[in-house]
């Protein structure tokens, strides 16, 4: 998983992908301090694997990974390549998924290139870019179909679609709020639409709204209403606490997250949603030589999943063996499972599901 982070520039997005990732990115109070995109490859958190990591003692321990982009901040015009705009939009192309880093807080040291605090705003200039960029990108595609639709029914069903949603987005309205059916979602996603692409709002509070007043605040109540307008999902954060968070021992987060009243960090929180939008869940695989997690799409099959490991082991897929996590803890040991008979064989139509513990076997 792929998350790329945006933002107006001194927001506060790369302190957070600092604090995320302890990547180290350059973090100044002036604009376009982030030129080129910094990535920081972060460790997907799962207690399941680290209990099955004690279970095996394994030679070798590979959690799912994560992987954040810090993107410049983007400003009015970037779609027409005011401050870089064209490669900052093409850095965006190239992720999963958005955390849109929006400013909730007030703070006469930190500039705002805006010049005031205003989460509408500051969402409208950002969304209206991607926007801007896609109708770009739409037209050049309704001309080609026009000259392909003579020969070729479907480019004319397909022009009829594109000309609909040019004008949904000369609405000013993404590309992921159209409400595509099933068969139109196959023909559009060949196009790399930007507006189309999933976003966590991140609202960037201070550390007193976020410790006492998040319903309260009139940014971040502010930034939900936007959220759910656009299909969008929407994170409370604080970038300065999750900063001095990301420098602490495991016991000491631990304390500090509780006297906030919450279980788990920003990244935690950040992670779980772009699990949740992107529709992903992960399988473990176990035994003493690794220790696993693997990432795919809700609704893969065994065999496709097998093929996450190795090509080989979709080609020559047999069967798959599975028990679920809880079983296998409260067993102590997969033979112990397999006396209880809790070890299910699986074929190729079996649907994984987020809690299996799996050993494959195929033949090549």
């Amino acid at each position: 998983m792929k998350l790329g982070m945006v933002g107006l520039p001194n927001v506060g997005k790369s302190t957070l992908f600092n604090a995320l990732t302890n990547a180290g990115a350059v973090s100044a109070n002036y604009p376009f301090c982030t030129i080129e995109p910094n990535i920081g490859i972060v460790s997907v958190p799962d207690e399941r694997l680290v209990k099955l990591k004690e279970m095996y003692n394994p030679e070798k321990f590979t959690p799912a990974v994560l992987e954040f982009v810090d993107i410049a901040g983007l400003v009015k015009g970037a779609s027409k390549g005011e401050g870089l705009g064209n490669k900052f939009l093409s850095d965006i192309r190239e992720v999963d998924a958005i955390v849109h880093v929006v400013r909730c807080f007030e703070d006469t040291d930190i500039i705002h290139v805006e010049g005031e605090i205003n989460p509408a705003r500051d969402i409208e200039i950002i969304g209206l870019e991607l926007i801007f960029s896609d109708i770009e990108m739409i037209e050049r595609r309704i001309e080609r179909c026009k000259k392909l639709v003579k020969g070729d029914k479907k480019y004319s069903e397909e022009a009829e679609l594109l000309e609909s949603l040019k004008i949904h987005l000369e609405e000013g309205k993404p590309a992921r709020s159209y409400g595509f059916t099933e068969q139109e979602a196959e023909i559009i996603r060949t196009t790399p639409l930007l507006s189309a692409k999933p976003v966590i709002f991140a609202a960037n509070l201070n550390e007193d709204d976020f410790r006492n007043n998040i319903e309260t605040s009139k940014h971040f109540r502010t930034v939900c209403v936007i959220a759910e307008t656009e299909k969008a999902s929407v994170l409370p954060i604080c970038a300065q606490l999750e900063a001095e968070i990301s420098d602490m021992n495991g016991e000491d987060k631990a304390m500090f997250l509780s006297e906030l009243g919450l279980n788990v960090s920003g990244l935690d929180r950040i992670i779980k949603e772009g699990y949740s939008l992107l529709g992903l869940a992960s399988f473990m695989t176990a035994g003493p030589k690794e220790v696993r997690a693997w990432t795919i799409k809700k609704g893969t099959k065994a065999p496709q999943a097998a093929g996450k490991i190795h090509t080989d082991f979709e080609k020559g897929f047999i069967r798959a063996e599975v028990v679920s996590f809880t079983d296998l803890m409260e067993n102590g040991s997969m033979a112990a499972c397999k006396e209880k008979g809790l070890v299910r064989s699986e074929g190729k139509e079996y649907v994984m599901r987020d809690e299996d513990v799996v050993l494959f076997r195929f033949n090549v």
